[in-house]
């Protein structure tokens, strides 16, 4: 089976989602870049080069990899009504076998955060990772601290599971984190 290299079309309540393209860089580049600040305290440290277009082309080459292996499908979040670059969700991490589940991670452009948009992105998500991927359960973890993301997941009917110590090297550091799930057969 020849399996696609790029994301497909996933439409949601004011938003849809779709595949990162070459096109999208310029948008891209310009919402990280005003959005820095905002999201450096949740997020691994940038590389030096990861706003160049040289490493954007090396991130979709990789993107595409990640799809074809049923790995990781990475997202962009649009707003429906003006096609603007609102933020990404990716599923990574996919296991197969009797696992049969993925992380979610997702984000959000400073402009466009506490908007509801990624919220509904992740909802949109949900049938796409539950009936067509077929996995069991999606695993999304954050900050502790992190209200908001908490909020999604909670409005999305994840539930919290724990704390997992140490879990990601963020902004430099190693943080506890908050970890969530939904199951295929939880309400959504």
């Amino acid at each position: 089976m020849t399996r696609p290299e790029v994301a497909p079309l996933v439409r949601g309540r004011g938003v849809y989602l779709r595949g990162p393209m070459m096109s999208d860089y310029g948008e891209w580049a310009e919402l990280r870049t005003r959005s820095r600040a905002f999201l450096t305290p949740w997020e691994p440290t940038w590389p030096a080069d990861d706003l160049t277009r040289a490493a954007f082309r090396r991130r979709l080459r990789r993107y595409m990899r990640d799809v074809r292996e049923d790995a990781a499908y990475p997202f962009f979040i649009f707003r429906a009504e003006d096609d603007a670059l609102v933020g990404g969700c990716t599923i990574s991490n996919v296991q197969r076998g009797v696992q049969q589940s993925c992380a979610l991670g997702y984000w959000a452009g400073e402009p466009y955060a506490g908007n509801g948009y990624v919220t509904a992105a992740v909802k949109a998500l949900m049938p796409f990772v539950f009936d067509e991927l077929r996995l069991h359960r999606v695993q999304a973890a954050c900050l502790i601290d992190n209200e908001r993301s908490k909020a999604v997941l909670r409005k999305c009917g994840f539930k919290e599971e724990g704390i997992a110590r140490e879990y990601l090297k963020i902004n430099g550091q190693w943080h506890d984190h908050a970890v969530f799930a939904l199951l295929s057969g939880d309400p959504r």
